[in-house]
């Protein structure tokens, strides 16, 4: 005989948050809706990196920003140049504002923006294997690397090079180097931020070889063309025709030409390998 059922006396369970379903649950708009809430919380944390940056603005101005345009600049003596120093001027009205909040606004956004990368990789993971995830998480990180290490070089080693050449360039003795504001903090961010999109290299030979795109057979092909290329663009993003100058940009990005196509290489084996085990019928 059966027993009579028992009515159950537990809650029913709490609905899951939208943003916590699994993307096969998640509709398009539920989609729209994660995303818009990763946006803003990266936004958000831009905004952060704002605030603390204009909590440390006059420091990072004297010390920082306006620092290559002192004579004791401590990288001069590194690189060993003879430091002199930089007479800067403001000719427009709105100018030193301008320069000072729009400066505020760029550091503040790439400090930020860790946090907005961060978000959009929380809004893609889930749509991805875990092998993929891993992959994925490496690349995030030595993205971040590659860039920081460029802004870097670009700010310690191309902007002391080319501010040095620059104050010390004349024409006749009686016309004086005075450097309007506006072009000495669109010259440092210009070589701050091409510098670091420079470092990116290996990275872009990493993706573009991951889905086969690029080979380091036709790497090596063109190193040549490369070359001559990287030494182009050293000389454009460099406006000091100053050998020198250029070939503290043009060896660095030899270097990673070099690497990238070690990375290259790298890829093409575990393709080769991730081929050979699907023919052998084990895709894992």
């Amino acid at each position: 005989m059966e027993p009579f059922p028992v009515a159950r006396t537990d809650p029913p369970p709490s609905p899951r948050p939208e943003s916590q379903k699994p993307a096969a649950e998640m509709s398009f708009w539920d989609h729209l809706e994660e995303l818009r809430w990763r946006l803003l919380k990266g936004l958000g944390g831009i905004l952060l990196g704002v605030v603390g940056v204009a909590l440390f603005a006059d420091w990072i101005m004297q010390h920082v920003l306006l620092g290559p345009t002192r004579a004791d600049f401590f990288m001069y003596r590194v690189l060993g140049l003879e430091g002199v120093d930089l007479a800067l001027q403001n000719r427009r009205l709105p100018g030193q504002f301008v320069t000072y909040w729009g400066t505020i606004l760029l550091l503040g956004s790439i400090l930020g923006s860790p946090v907005l990368f961060y978000q959009l990789w929380q809004f893609i993971k889930p749509g991805l294997y875990p092998h993929e995830q891993r992959a994925m998480r490496w690349a995030v990180g030595f993205v971040s690397l590659c860039f920081l290490l460029g802004a870097a070089f670009g700010y310690l080693v191309l902007m002391p090079a080319i501010t040095q050449f620059f104050a010390r360039f004349q024409i006749a003795p009686q016309i004086e180097n005075i450097i309007d504001i506006t072009t000495y903090f669109s010259t440092l961010a210009m070589l701050v931020l091409a510098s670091g999109l420079l470092f990116e290299m290996p990275m872009l030979a990493y993706f573009l070889s991951r889905i086969g795109l690029l080979s380091p057979s036709l790497m090596r092909r063109f190193r040549r063309h490369a070359y001559v290329g990287i030494l182009i663009l050293a000389g454009v993003l460099t406006p000091s025709p100053d050998p020198f100058t250029q070939l503290l940009l043009a060896i660095p990005l030899i270097v990673l030409y070099e690497v990238s196509i070690g990375i290259s290489a790298l890829m093409a084996r575990r393709r080769e390998e991730e081929l050979r085990r699907v023919l052998n019928g084990n895709p894992g």
